[in-house]
């Protein structure tokens, strides 16, 4: 059995990315009859057509689709083991690293990973991306560096993980509301007007299924996709939010934060990246620099007495 030209796997990399025969000649630097070659030969091995014609232009076969992420993987990890060892030095490092992440993360964490940073690397810069949903393709495809968030079932399973802190919910109303004053029972907290916090438009949430153990039953008068928003309509109003209490620290500031009055389990909230990044230096480093900050970062309020 012949030897596979493993240059191959470059031009099948690059060809699946462009889907196209001349862009894909042009940006690995060869002619267009040349690259076509090689497509003809990735025919041959792999025993599919790989790219068709469709119209104008060409379209991927399911079998090049399947393909797409583990060539590109390979692909990556010969580029790395081939790139010769370099010692980091932050002082004359620039780069972007992206961070997909919530705005009460940023709101709470950004200020001090921005100023570790710009103390260490001050040519890195930082690009906060906001989720809109969860899914692994920006880690996998390389446009998301680092992302925080609860470990789910769409989590893809390759993805390297770290826990960086355990968050708890609380409940959170303006100054002067009739919740700042008294003890708060489930029984009150539950008869007031609350936002629901559901980037999916859920009905209910966690806290609903604890009070409905309770016998109780919640009035959810408005949902909203995040955090931030529900606190500022919160502040404007009588309505309770409930929100992760560390995630939201600085945006509940001049708000009156409570315990809430039945269990809810707690969510750990993890930091996620490609094993494609594993050992890159200046990946490691930052990956360092938000565990430590967020380990280090421990709230002002760990416990909400009832009244103030």
């Amino acid at each position: 059995m012949s030897t596979p030209d493993l240059n191959l796997l470059i031009n099948l990399n690059v060809l699946l990315s462009e889907g196209n025969v001349a862009r894909a000649a042009e940006r690995l630097g060869l002619s267009a009859s040349a690259m076509s070659r090689a497509l003809a030969r990735l025919r041959q091995a792999t025993g599919d057509p790989l790219l068709v014609r469709a119209g104008r232009g060409l379209v991927a076969t399911p079998r090049a689709i399947e393909l797409r992420d583990s060539v590109r993987e390979l692909v990556h990890q010969a580029e790395a083991v081939l790139r010769p060892a370099e010692r980091l030095d932050l002082k004359q490092l620039v780069r972007t690293f992206t961070l997909r992440t919530s705005e009460g993360f940023v709101e709470t964490f950004g200020p001090r990973i921005l100023a570790r940073v710009r103390q260490e690397a001050p040519g890195v810069r930082l690009h906060f991306m906001a989720k809109s949903k969860k899914d692994a393709g920006p880690l996998r495809e390389g446009s998301v560096d680092l992302e925080t968030g609860v470990v789910g079932e769409k989590t893809g399973p390759e993805l390297r993980v770290q826990t960086l802190f355990r968050d708890r919910f609380v409940g959170v109303v303006r100054r002067r509301h009739a919740l700042s004053k008294g003890k708060i029972t489930a029984s009150r907290y539950a008869s007031g007007g609350h936002i629901l916090v559901s980037r999916r438009g859920l009905a209910d949430g966690p806290t609903d299924e604890a009070l409905r153990k309770s016998g109780l039953e919640r009035k959810i008068v408005v949902v909203v996709s995040g955090f931030s928003t529900a606190l500022a309509l919160a502040r404007a109003s009588d309505l309770i939010a409930t929100v992760p209490e560390r995630h939201t620290e600085s945006l509940r500031a001049g708000m009156y934060s409570f315990s809430l009055p039945v269990p809810t389990r707690e969510v750990t909230i993890s930091l996620l990246w490609h094993p494609r990044m594993e050992a890159d230096a200046a990946h490691r480093w930052l990956r360092g620099c938000v565990g430590e900050i967020c380990g280090g970062l421990r709230t002002s309020q760990a416990h909400y007495p009832a009244r103030e």
